[in-house]
């Protein structure tokens, strides 16, 4: 049996791909969306963020003798957790991350941090369309909520809790885009001069994650971009696609 984090599209993918060439698996997400996602393909799935000593518990319980971390590249404190619990019962851990991409333009700006980012938007000021998701959301909202010539859209999901966030932190709904993807090109350039959106703030999470899309719409329209950089996380066993993360099972063997 393998302890699988899952939680987005390309992880599902590859979920479905191992349980059908004979692999046991039972995958953690976060989300009840992801959790429904994965009950359609009928994978046994965990529903909520696990500690180092829940995962083991978990892996405990279901026999699990080994951990593939398939989780988003920039949760990292998931990855961080999973590596502490493989560590901790002595099993192989696996990492599993989408290829990372390299941006290079006059009007993209990459930083290291979610604080860096908030920083540098409160100097550049205008229309800033946040794409990072609710997470770090008070993050930016700490730096640049009420500041002069600022106005923050925040572009997430469209679930309760989302929502209730954004009313916490002071957010206006008329600058709240509630909205699940993939976007299209079109779509966010639509949605960029919908809002007259001078700065575009987004994670480098691949071409999955579809930030191509939302990188090209935003240079067409002459929007300063500002990247954040994926964690650097020494994560051991890492690949880039599902062949090698077959082979690497294989080897294993016994799985």
């Amino acid at each position: 049996m393998i302890l699988f984090l899952a939680g987005t599209s390309d992880a599902r993918a590859l979920a479905v791909r191992l349980q059908n060439n004979g692999y046991s698996l039972l995958a953690t997400v976060v989300t009840q969306s992801a959790a429904d996602s994965l009950a359609e393909e009928n994978i046994p799935h965990h529903i909520g963020r696990l500690t180092a000593e829940e995962m083991q518990s978990l892996c405990k319980q279901n026999s699990c003798t080994c951990i593939l971390d398939a989780s988003h590249p920039f949760a990292e404190e998931a990855s961080k957790q999973s590596m502490a619990a493989a560590q901790a019962l002595n099993i192989p851990y696996i990492r599993f991350e989408r290829k990372q991409e390299h941006y290079q333009h006059s009007l993209i700006t990459e930083v290291d941090s979610y604080q860096q980012a908030a920083q540098l938007a409160l100097q550049k000021g205008g229309t800033i369309m946040l794409t990072t998701g609710s997470k770090t959301l008070k993050t930016f909202t700490d730096v640049l909520h009420g500041q002069e010539g600022i106005r923050v859209i925040a572009r997430m999901l469209p679930n309760i809790e989302n929502m209730e966030k954004c009313q916490e932190l002071g957010i206006a709904q008329r600058d709240i885009v509630a909205i699940q993807g993939p976007f299209t090109k079109e779509l966010n350039t639509a949605l960029y001069k919908q809002y007259g959106v001078t700065v575009m703030i987004t994670k480098e999470s691949g071409k999955v994650g579809s930030v191509d899309e939302k990188i090209d719409a935003a240079l067409e329209c002459g929007i300063e971009i500002i990247l954040i950089k994926r964690p650097q996380i020494k994560y051991g066993q890492q690949y880039e696609t599902f062949e090698e993360v077959e082979e690497a099972l294989k080897q294993l063997g016994g799985i």
